[in-house]
């Protein structure tokens, strides 16, 4: 597979990034317009972000294991407002490029690693992706304009997805949320 062309400039901290989930057994996938890139259709995205399946016992751990890949915390107290936020918030040093990774416990982020699947990128670079079911899940959750458009070029380029599993990942995540039209705002896009 070439590279998709949203990739390029991306390359080597995404080679680091996956580096990084490999330390850790690939217990977690790269999402964001990173995956939306490669599984759909090349879009501008500012970072990178990933999740990984991870407690908050294990954030010095990531802390050191990410700066042995050129990762380092963006920010002053990085464990600390991980601990609350279950976001560590790094940066690829050599390309400046912001990697944000969620700490994922969910049991949705569970199945979302125990269903994902490695993309071969040229000869060099593997990425561990969420399936195109899960990334939509993850973009109706997250519920911004580019996240609508992200579902909408997903759906266009498979045909052929598990509806059913995105209904009622986006409806369990709408009750939790309190967002009761969520699978409503992304139902219409869908070939049933």
């Amino acid at each position: 597979m070439n590279r998709p062309d949203g990739i390029e400039p991306f390359f080597e901290p995404l080679e680091s990034l996956q580096r990084l989930l490999s330390r850790f057994d690939d217990r977690g996938v790269i999402i964001g317009g990173a995956a939306v890139s490669i599984l759909g259709k090349a879009r501008y995205t500012e970072d990178l972000d990933a999740m990984f399946l991870l407690s908050t016992q294990e954030i010095p751990r990531l802390l050191e294991a990410a700066k042995g890949e050129g990762i380092e915390p963006r920010i002053a107290n990085a464990a600390e407002f991980a601990k609350k936020s279950r976001v560590m918030l790094l940066k690829h040093v050599i390309s400046n490029t912001n990697i944000d990774i969620s700490l994922g416990v969910l049991p949705f982020e569970q199945e979302i690693v125990e269903r994902s699947v490695v993309y071969q990128i040229d000869a060099v670079l593997r990425l561990r992706l969420p399936t195109p079911e899960d990334l939509i899940i993850l973009k109706a959750v997250a519920h911004r304009p580019k996240d609508m458009e992200d579902i909408r070029i997903l759906a266009d380029k498979y045909p052929n997805l598990d509806i059913a599993r995105i209904k009622q990942w986006t409806k369990s995540f709408a009750e939790v949320l309190e967002m009761p039209g969520l699978w409503d705002d992304i139902a219409q896009m869908f070939k049933e």
